[in-house]
């Protein structure tokens, strides 16, 4: 069968934004990425090993081509000398190592983080295609469109209620966890044929290439958690981060992620500075609504009109919750959604996998996210997340 990989650009936006930032301000950086699935597999994924091993052997023969660099340079953030960087990159072979125990599989990154930071989403995505090869493809795809279907009609019925001063706008954020690169792809093209109104882009850079999108994307939590071992306190690596987002884009890639330590501890460092210089935050754990409160609350606070903000919706959405809480905020804050998993793989009788591949350490130091939601938090050291709750006064430390 083809490899799985179509094009090294078959990754989401913001690992070539942070990817960018990281080089240009922290070259040295040493880092530790771990792979995880946090649900229960059909089947045992270390019956994947071989193949796994066999996609990430093609993954490091790969080159970026020169049209695919001359698109990356087409996009203003990016800057001449990463595009540069990017035309004689190869992921190194010897930097990820894949083994089992018992039924799992243990996937783990080591080395420079401009080397191994870009791994994740390719990995994610090949083990989740190679997993879903054991599934009946026709009849899931067949299923799958039906579903997909029902989600446009959806969409019609929405448009027949009264117009509003906000448009309804989402994205396509499904790379990671998708079915398979076919039916991704199908997806992307049925949503811009279909919903053009709607459907503003994706995080696939190779499919927002290729369909002539916008590609959509900022930073991470591995881009925020690197700033823990930068040398800079503990209580400041926030704003650090930040601040180094700020003067490497200068403006683009304003949207500002908020649960790397919670979204109080957030705020406290997102003061008016910050708020001015970044268009909006995104939301990807806890309660939405308790937390587009908490942001709008801020602005207000800070004297900042709400309406000249953007929320960004990223967590686990699905249609219905995503036109809830539209229509909840739309007179009050912009927003706008990222969604993922509902469109890529919403397949009858086909769970999907929460699998991550998340940076563990960095520079030998542990690093961590706490996040607003309990299952989201990351970071196996006890004694760094204790102290990291106790530095930020989190969940009661």
């Amino acid at each position: 069968m083809k490899p799985i990989v179509r094009s090294l650009l078959e990754t989401d936006l913001y690992k070539f934004t942070m990817w960018q930032a990281l080089l240009h301000r922290h070259p040295n950086a040493h880092g530790e990425y771990e792979f995880r699935c946090r649900n229960e597999p059909a089947y045992p994924l270390a019956e994947l090993k071989e193949e796994v091993e066999r996609e990430l052997d093609h993954l490091c023969e790969m080159l970026f081509s020169e049209d695919e660099i001359s698109y990356l340079r087409s996009l203003r953030f990016i800057k001449s000398d990463f595009a540069d960087f990017l035309t004689v990159f190869r992921f190194q072979r010897k930097f990820i190592t894949v083994e089992t125990d018992g039924p799992h599989l243990r996937i783990r990154a080591v080395g420079p983080v401009v080397h191994v930071m870009g791994f994740e989403i390719y990995v994610l995505y090949i083990v989740n295609e190679l997993y879903f090869r054991r599934f009946d493809k026709e009849h899931a795809l067949r299923e799958a469109r039906v579903r997909l279907a029902e989600k446009i009609e959806q969409f019609r019925a929405f448009e027949l209620e009264p117009k509003r001063a906000n448009n309804f706008a989402f994205f396509d954020f499904g790379v990671r966890r998708r079915f398979s690169g076919e039916w991704q792809d199908e997806v992307v093209e049925t949503l811009q044929r279909e919903l053009p109104q709607f459907f503003k882009g994706t995080s696939n850079v190779y499919l927002a290439r290729k369909y002539n999108l916008v590609p959509i994307g900022t930073m991470a939590h591995e881009y925020m958690q690197a700033f823990q071992s930068f040398g800079v306190r503990l209580r400041d690596f926030q704003k650090a981060a930040l601040e180094d987002w700020v003067q490497e884009y200068r403006g683009d890639l304003g949207t500002a992620l908020t649960d790397v330590v919670g979204m109080d501890a957030f705020l406290r460092d997102f003061d008016l500075y910050f708020a001015k210089l970044f268009d909006g935050l995104r939301h990807d754990s806890g309660d939405p609504l308790q937390w587009a409160e908490k942001a709008i609350a801020h602005y207000q606070q800070l004297g900042i009109d709400p309406l000249t903000k953007t929320l960004v919706f990223s967590d686990s959405l699905n249609l219905e919750k995503a036109l809830a809480l539209f229509r909840a905020l739309r007179e009050r804050i912009n927003v706008s959604f990222g969604i993922g998993t509902h469109f890529t793989c919403d397949i009858p009788g086909v769970q999907p996998m929460n699998m991550v591949l998340k940076m563990s350490r960095c520079n030998g130091q542990p690093v961590a996210k706490i996040s607003d939601a309990p299952g989201k938090a990351q970071g196996g050291e006890p004694d760094f997340l204790h102290y990291l709750r106790h530095v930020f006064q989190v969940n009661g430390a």
